[in-house]
């Protein structure tokens, strides 16, 4: 397996399409710090109705669990750490986070929200896809992340989106 995730992270960090180089890098710009995601959600907010506010309050919240069981706990419990530089064949690889590189808490919050949004708005949900696929690709891309960070995030993700999902009848019925 890490055999595999080094081989993986080299192909990646090896793609040299001007594409890869110009829009990763311009997508995981909007993403940082989840200003894309708070950015999509006030959309939502104010241009959608009921349906669109409980889909970006979903999102967020789903994104915000997301980045504490990420950054939080995993990070802190799991050292690893980020691909080596003499993997890496471009300049990007200086701009890397010194945290641990395992989960992928950039992966995790665009996941955490598209999922999110995905149950309650189906369209948007497809359409944050996009982005958040090109977030995932980009952290390998740049070298910030091996690949099994990368998977690791989307779970995080995709978990915490089901506990915000699930969370409100999970309540009730432990009140009831």
């Amino acid at each position: 397996m890490r055999r595999l995730d080094r081989q993986l992270t080299q192909r990646a960090a090896s793609w040299d399409s001007p594409w890869a180089r110009q829009v990763l890098p311009a997508v995981e710009a909007a993403a940082e710090r989840t200003k894309l995601w708070w950015g999509a959600a006030l959309a939502m907010a104010v241009a959608g109705g009921a349906s669109q506010r409980k889909a970006a309050a979903g999102g967020v919240v789903s994104m915000l669990c997301a980045q504490v069981v990420s950054n939080a706990v995993c990070k802190q419990l799991y050292e690893r750490r980020r691909p080596p530089a003499d993997m890496i064949p471009h300049d990007d690889v200086e701009n890397r986070p010194d945290t641990s590189s395992f989960p992928s808490g950039h992966t995790a919050a665009a996941v955490g929200f598209t999922t999110a949004v995905a149950f309650t708005s189906p369209w948007v949900g497809a359409a944050a896809a996009v982005p958040t696929v090109m977030v995932a690709l980009e952290r390998v891309q740049a070298g910030a992340h091996y690949p099994s960070d990368v998977v690791a995030g989307a779970a995080i993700g995709v978990g915490s989106a089901l506990l915000v999902h699930h969370a409100p009848r999970l309540v009730l019925r432990a009140l009831l």
